[in-house]
């Protein structure tokens, strides 16, 4: 028995370990990148949250506007425009990406080509969360020469 019980424990932990590591279904901020898996795909935009010298303003993309972002193992990119055509006072469109790094939940963005071309040739760093099919980013945007300085939080689906 003396020896049966080292072996059982052994057992008890590898099992243990192999549930712990199969559960992409929900990641907290600071899980590494093989807990939060993969961010490559497509990825429908559902809220933005602007928080900026104490005002927050929430724009709900599932109205009115709508905004892709694609990620592949190197790149992303990003595409927002109206749902009306232009045909009104909301006509809009913008794009843009480049590379980006993750390490952990330590997202960075580097905008190498945007339609608002002030934005182009900055880094932005986020933390990204994700349960089940949402991913939650998180970070500061910065650009002192056009004084921008606000939180963004964006809420993502997965497009299937």
């Amino acid at each position: 028995m003396k020896q049966l019980l080292p072996l059982l424990i052994a057992v008890a932990a590898i099992t243990l370990l192999a549930i712990a590591c199969n559960n992409p279904e929900k990641t907290k901020v600071g899980e590494s990148v093989s807990d939060i898996g993969s961010i490559s795909g497509t990825w429908q935009l559902i809220s933005g949250t602007l928080v900026e010298g104490g005002d927050s303003v929430v724009t709900d993309y599932t109205r009115g506007i709508s905004m892709i972002k694609v990620i592949n193992d190197t790149h992303f990119a990003f595409l927002n425009h109206d749902l009306r055509h232009g045909r009104d006072s909301i006509a809009s469109f913008s794009a843009g990406g480049g590379l980006y790094t993750l390490t952990g939940n330590h997202y960075t963005e580097f905008l190498e080509y945007c339609s608002a071309r002030e934005w182009e040739g900055n880094e932005f760093h986020f933390t990204i969360e994700m349960r089940n099919d949402t991913l939650i980013q998180r970070g500061i945007e910065k650009i002192e020469g056009i004084g921008v300085d606000r939180l963004n939080i964006e809420v993502y689906h997965r497009v299937k």
